[in-house]
């Protein structure tokens, strides 16, 4: 019929047919915030994320730490979308995806203090039946979710499937994905790599999260991922690399793949980041890749963090 759209979700995954929805609501900011205030509400998604895993003793404190100001550019200056009328469509809108799910609680917060949800929700992070699992799922309809993620190495493939959709719709926003450096290790992101490049999906903006550790030690040790740029780039991307945990260069990284887009090549993010970047204590090891802090732990890491907007 002349109403439906063809969207695929993921290209090594399925098909699904939806139906296309007017756009009835703005885009999310009106005006972007300035490099200080980004770093401010970085503060406190920090906060948030140290405090979300010591209160249930569970979850991945190092990654989410490193991918802060990441989540913060893109939720509060870069994504054009609606967090107060969500839909799994995504028509009209930018999408992101969450690949390395594991960061769950970086993403909690940026979807919580952006709007997409009550921030009072993030109290609830692993409980049972809570919409807030330890890894990012569809079935508890949380907004800002599309998929669910953890089995590594399957993000891209989707990202690649809903640019794809994008086209066929003729939208002209954006995808983003963002995968792990250990995740570079999974057959399926290479697949999703190849197909994307040589079809020269330009609406697929990838960003890996290059702290160079995994849970079983540096990234080097378990399995060398080698050059990943020269891979990539042979592979038909273009590759930015970029400080990942300095706020004015995410952003101006972000805004150039924005620029960038739509000029024949996917693109890639190759962004370094430190895993436990503001806590110094978690900083520079993999250890914390999935340890929750304890007591004493939580005091001296709050220490480290302004608290600028509040905590929940």
């Amino acid at each position: 019929m002349q109403n439906e759209k063809l969207i695929i979700y993921s290209t090594f995954a399925f098909l699904l047919i939806v139906r296309f929805s007017p756009i009835t609501a703005s885009l999310s900011l009106t005006k972007m915030p300035e490099i200080k205030e980004l770093n401010q509400i970085a503060s406190q998604i920090r906060r948030d994320i140290v405090r979300m895993v010591h209160a249930c003793q569970s979850g991945h404190p190092g990654g989410s730490l490193g991918c802060a100001d990441l989540f913060t550019a893109l939720f509060f200056s870069e994504l054009q979308h609606k967090p107060g009328n969500f839909n799994m469509d995504g028509q009209g809108e930018d999408l992101f995806f969450l690949s390395n799910g594991h960061i769950s609680p970086v993403y909690y917060s940026a979807l919580a203090r952006s709007g997409f949800f009550p921030l009072s929700e993030l109290a609830t992070f692993r409980h049972i039946h809570s919409r807030l699992q330890g890894h990012p799922a569809t079935l508890e309809g949380l907004p800002g979710v599309r998929i669910a993620t953890g089995s590594l190495g399957q993000g891209l493939s989707v990202a690649l499937g809903a640019a794809i959709a994008k086209r066929l719709n003729k939208d002209d926003s954006l995808v983003f994905v963002l995968m792990g450096d250990g995740e570079q290790q999974e057959g399926q992101i290479w697949e999703a790599a190849l197909h994307a490049g040589s079809r020269q999906i330009d609406n697929l903006i990838g960003i890996i999260d290059y702290n160079g550790k995994q849970i079983d030690g540096p990234v080097n040790e378990v399995m060398p991922l080698g050059n990943l740029r020269a891979k990539y780039e042979s592979f038909g991307w273009k590759v930015i690399p970029l400080n990942g945990n300095d706020m004015e260069e995410v952003v101006e990284k972000l805004k150039l793949a924005r620029r960038e887009a739509f000029s024949g090549q996917p693109q890639l993010l190759l962004m370094k980041t430190e895993m436990g970047q503001g806590v110094d204590f978690m900083m520079g090891t993999h250890k914390w890749h999935g340890v929750a802090p304890n007591d004493e732990q939580l005091a001296s890491a709050l220490a480290q963090l302004e608290e600028t907007i509040g905590d929940y």
